[in-house]
């Protein structure tokens, strides 16, 4: 248990580099960690994740507040909005199997996969606006939230293309600002959980405190590291994770067959090629070819 814990604490450092370099990717690291390292039960794994990605990103925001790339107004409305989605996936969740919020949060690792490998084309030549739309941020934020709230992921993944096509803010811009409304949401959608969740606290403290000196180290080094490299690296690591525990959801007889495994792989990352070049071949808005 003490080998178990020191590695779990080990590898809660990248949940926070994670969110404080990128905005997103806490609970897709976090939820895997917990099941298949930790040993927790998914419900509670989701709900502890919850809580570590919130009070990590209370703290990440701080270096991107200092350097001004953050937009208050846009994520407090983003994060109201994505509260009151992520208390009501919450709820949802107690009633529905672990393994089919497993499955389904594994879906939604390949599917915010495509999005960063993708990338995101931002708007040359336009001024970024100060504060976004507030109807639209609304529409969007409950429904970020309720997948959050739901499957204890797409937090960041899905708030940083929402905010950067949403109104063209600069990349950094984005991440800083969904620091802000994950924080919001994971913490709604861990209020849904309390009411039929059991969390060890001890364990969440120590994993929590791990990943808060990740999100410290990542913040800093958001300005050094082309985002576009680290997206898209990150996005073929999640792309491994999400198969392994789609694969974990499979019958025993056929989890332990590599011909599957290898097969599964192979469709998984032709899928996502396919995707990524597909959307890089639609026509840009300017007449202009994509950049590579």
């Amino acid at each position: 248990m003490t080998a178990t814990l020191a590695l779990t604490i080990g590898l809660a450092v990248l949940i926070g580099v994670s969110l404080g370099l990128l905005g997103g990717g806490g609970s897709i690291l976090a939820v895997p960690l917990l099941v298949y390292v930790a040993d927790l039960p998914a419900k509670e794994a989701i709900a502890t994740s919850l809580l570590v990605v919130g009070a990590t990103s209370v703290v990440g925001v701080i270096p991107h507040a200092r350097a001004h790339r953050v937009r208050w107004r846009t994520g407090l409305i983003f994060g109201l909005a994505g509260m009151t989605g992520a208390y009501a996936g919450g709820r949802l969740a107690g009633l529905i199997p672990g393994g089919v919020l497993l499955t389904g949060f594994a879906v939604m690792m390949l599917a915010t996969a495509v999005a960063m490998i993708r990338g995101r084309r931002d708007a040359d030549g336009r001024a970024a606006p100060h504060e976004l739309p507030v109807p639209r941020v609304i529409l969007d934020g409950v429904v970020v939230g309720l997948v959050t709230g739901l499957v204890g992921a797409g937090g960041g993944f899905l708030v940083v293309p929402a905010l950067a096509l949403l109104g063209g803010l600069p990349m950094s811009v984005a991440v800083g600002t969904s620091l802000v409304v994950i924080a919001m949401k994971s913490f709604a959608g861990l209020a849904g959980y309390l009411s039929s969740v059991h969390i060890d606290w001890g364990l969440a403290a120590a994993v929590t405190a791990a990943a808060v000196v990740g999100s410290l180290v990542g913040g800093r080094l958001t300005a050094r590291i082309p985002a576009d490299i680290l997206r898209k690296a990150f996005g073929w690591f999640v792309v491994v994770m999400g198969v392994f525990v789609l694969g974990q959801q499979l019958p025993d007889d056929l989890r332990t067959r590599p011909l599957l495994w290898a097969g599964v792989g192979v469709v998984a990352a032709i899928t996502v090629t396919v995707t990524v070049r597909h959307g890089r071949g639609a026509p840009e808005p300017t007449g202009s070819s994509a950049r590579h």
